[in-house]
């Protein structure tokens, strides 16, 4: 699977079936090359004009399954910011 198709996919957390959003970028770990989380960017308000939320990382660890539409994810995403 390439990023690309993984990128189509919107990301649903199980516990409560929310839709964080789509996966946008990958982290890899630095010295083992192994892929450590998923990124989903901030959503941008009035198109961007009032600001984004902030990026949510999700471990690779924390995806459950990848299905035709949907990728399903197991863990509460962590807030942070991404370099773009």
């Amino acid at each position: 699977m390439t990023l690309r198709e993984l990128s189509g996919k919107d990301v649903i957390r199980l516990k409560n079936g929310e839709n964080l959003g789509r996966i946008d970028d990958l982290a890899f770990d630095e010295n083992g090359g192994r892929l450590q989380s998923v990124i989903l960017r901030g959503r941008a308000h009035c198109f961007g004009l009032l600001g984004c939320d902030d990026d949510l990382i999700l471990p690779w660890e924390s995806i459950r399954s990848i299905g035709t539409d949907v990728v399903m994810v197991d863990a509460d995403p962590l807030p942070g910011k991404h370099r773009r």
